[in-house]
């Protein structure tokens, strides 16, 4: 007579390749309450998406209006976005802005090199110097879409961009300083002539811009010598605007870090100084 024990061993056996194919079945991780909305320029007709996570307690606290972080380069910053700001300030509504998405594979990344800098290439074919188009873009698509479909707090929306898309903040920052109450400009990606054409700016901004309520954060990896200076010329160039009352951190040094490994450090301290902020 077979035991009970001995068939169930056989039973097992029999289930064993199926239990494994199932524990091995792979698919998409998505990350919670975040969704992807696709979104058009409205005047160039080029397509993007927005990366939209909402923070926790989101859907049962329907009377509560939350501010909003902002962020370029959305595949690079996203995730270090999200983990920071769960431990350090888990209100936030985080949004963000996708590369240009109807190009070819090869150049929907060059699109950044468009999109975020101020100045004409003088040495690459890639076209570039169309910081106040995608500016448009922003100020009439995506931050009315966002809230437009969104509880926001509009007092308090906040860019970070880190590199080139640290430059592009930068911009906002001296042509339209209202578009955001907080920047995070995190290695700015500054040269002589983009310095030269900040400074110009801010001198032609600054009769129009008399009142701003603006905080600015701005860090610079410890070893990344060659930006050093300039990144303090244009720190210098910010503080002019001091008395219209933009409020400075000064230039905040990652130490022992270059230009990739002061990011991570740049996020966490960034969104410490926002919470702060916000608690005072």
């Amino acid at each position: 007579m077979i035991s009970l024990t001995l068939v169930s061993y056989f039973v097992f056996l029999l289930l064993l390749p199926f239990v494994a194919a199932e524990a091995s079945e792979q698919y998409a991780y998505e990350m919670p309450r975040t969704e992807v909305v696709p979104i058009q320029d409205s005047i160039s007709g080029g397509q993007y998406e927005l990366y939209i996570k909402l923070p926790d307690g989101y859907s049962t606290n329907t009377e509560g209006n939350y501010p909003v972080i902002y962020t370029t380069d959305a595949v690079w910053h996203f995730e270090m976005l999200s983990g920071s700001t769960e431990y350090l300030m888990p209100g936030v509504i985080l949004v963000g802005i996708s590369w240009q998405k109807d190009l070819d594979d090869d150049r929907e990344f060059f699109s950044r090199f468009r999109d975020y800098s101020v100045l004409e290439s003088e040495t690459t074919e890639i076209p570039t110097g169309k910081a106040s188009n995608h500016l448009s873009f922003i100020r009439s698509d995506v931050i009315k879409y966002v809230e437009k479909n969104y509880r926001t707090d509009p007092a308090e929306r906040t860019y970070f961009g880190y590199s080139l898309g640290g430059l592009f903040g930068a911009y906002v920052l001296l042509a339209e300083p209202s578009t955001f109450n907080h920047y995070i400009l995190g290695s700015p990606s500054l040269g002589p002539r983009r310095v030269k054409y900040f400074d110009e700016l801010e001198k032609k901004m600054a009769p129009q811009q008399q009142s701003i309520d603006t905080n600015v954060f701005v860090s610079i990896g410890e070893l990344e010598q060659s930006k050093m200076d300039v990144t303090k010329d244009f720190v210098s160039v910010l503080r002019r605007r001091s008395q219209a009352g933009l409020t400075l951190t000064g230039l905040k040094i990652i130490e022992d870090s270059n230009h990739s490994t002061a990011f991570p450090v740049t996020v966490v301290r960034s969104i410490r100084w926002l919470s702060q902020l916000r608690s005072e």
